[in-house]
């Protein structure tokens, strides 16, 4: 690819995009599952709101 800062591939470990959506998306549902199947889902999504806000305050 042309303007790459790599020659051939990324270096290994290097975290991408794609690796970390591969990585949360699957974790996330399945938490999201057993938060409804245990019946702590709004609990779950209030947490997941405030982690966000505070990621949001922190990234700032």
């Amino acid at each position: 690819m042309p303007g790459s800062p790599y020659l051939e591939e990324p270096p290994k470990g290097l975290l991408t995009w794609p690796v970390l959506l591969r990585m949360t998306i699957p974790t996330l549902f399945a938490l999201t599952i057993a938060a409804w199947w245990t019946g702590f889902l709004f609990e779950f999504l209030i947490l997941l709101t405030i982690s966000g806000l505070v990621l949001l305050v922190v990234r700032r």
